[in-house]
């Protein structure tokens, strides 16, 4: 029996104008002692990373439960701290963007259009909801391999409409899955939903996928890939750390444990794929966290050189993570084979009779 999830905390931003500043526990929930996903007790902390850039977020751990394997960042951010305002607080992409910019370009478009492939032995879907859509990346490549589909995307973050306007979705729907209004505006609409690096993010990875499920159509498919905690990459901080643009994920849910959760949802898992879905992110991903950590932070107080030599040393490291970038991708074929796959894509299809 899943553990009650903690009451979210109401402090208010240290970092938006005209808001008191706040501590650590504005950012960050109270540690919990035990699983969010079965409730054990039994935990052991698989990984410590230490404080973000950004001086109030503290440092956090990766616990394990030692009984269903799932792991989660602990504590974990307040609802408030998740916003998209305070994604973009400075610190909160590595080496100032630097990991953000190399992990996402090379090779994404041709991974977004591998993804809508995996669609093709089903039939052709007429509407597809992808949450997380950001500013479009994945509609725009999937367009090429399914050209009479309509894409629709879902984001908090109010850029989404940058990718509506940008002819990349059809329809932009800002906000969170989980909203009731949200819900009932989109119930039963779409053929395919899709989640990409996204369930790992959410406070509640259950509502989110009883949310999914409840837009989807009768017989609809659901398309997730999260990544893996079972890889031997995991125990990388890139794994937690490199996080496209936001932050490190919540939750890493084993594949049996999310098959399990699907299938008691009353859907039929379809496929299962460990190949396909590998990032090659990780040694760049873990170099970059590393040297943010070890530059001066660029919000941090003190003598403006703090700034120059942050900058000085971030072009002087740029060479290295690119070439740990170069690496990771030169590896991808060889390591997607193996348990240094560092993400799984599960395939579910929405029974018929389900309202």
């Amino acid at each position: 029996m899943p553990a009650v999830p903690h009451p979210p905390d109401t402090g208010r931003s240290a970092g938006c104008p005209g808001e008191p500043a706040q501590g650590p526990e504005w950012f960050q929930e109270r540690r919990r002692a035990d699983c969010p996903w079965c409730g054990s007790t039994r935990l052991r902390t698989r990984l410590r990373i230490p404080g973000p850039v950004h001086p109030t977020s503290g440092a956090v751990a990766v616990d394990e439960c030692r009984d269903c394997g799932h792991a989660f960042r602990n504590p974990h951010r307040t609802a408030g701290a998740l916003t998209p305002h305070h994604r973009d607080l400075p610190g909160a992409h590595p080496l100032d963007g630097l990991a953000e910019r190399l992990l996402t370009a090379p090779g994404t478009a041709r991974r977004h259009r591998a993804a809508a492939r995996a669609m093709l032995p089903f039939p052709e879907p007429e509407s597809w909801l992808d949450i997380g859509t950001g500013d479009g990346r994945f509609p725009r490549a999937a367009r090429e391999i399914l050209p009479y589909t309509s894409f629709d995307g879902l984001d908090d973050d109010p850029g989404i409409e940058r990718a509506r306007t940008a002819g990349r979705i059809e329809e932009a729907h800002h906000g969170n899955l989980t909203d009731p209004e949200i819900l009932a505006r989109l119930r039963s609409r779409y053929d395919v939903v899709s989640m990409f690096q996204h369930l790992e993010h959410t406070p509640d990875p259950r509502a989110e996928l009883r949310a999914a499920l409840t837009v989807l159509r009768p017989g609809g498919h659901l398309l997730v890939e999260v990544p893996d905690p079972g890889c031997a990459f995991a125990a990388l901080p890139g794994l937690w750390g490199a996080g496209y643009g936001r932050p490190g994920p919540l939750h890493l849910m084993p594949l049996v444990n999310l098959l399990a959760e699907v299938e008691a949802l009353g859907c039929v898992i379809v496929t299962t794929d460990r190949r396909e879905a590998h990032r090659p992110y990780d040694l760049s991903g873990t170099l970059a966290l590393a040297l943010d950590r070890a530059l001066p932070a660029p919000d941090a107080p003190g003598p403006v050189f703090r700034g120059l030599l942050r900058s000085a040393l971030t072009g002087a490291a740029t060479p290295l993570v690119a070439t740990a970038a170069v690496l990771d991708h030169t590896l991808a074929p060889l390591l997607r084979r193996t348990r240094f796959s560092n993400a799984y894509r599960v395939i579910a299809r929405k029974a018929v009779s389900a309202a």
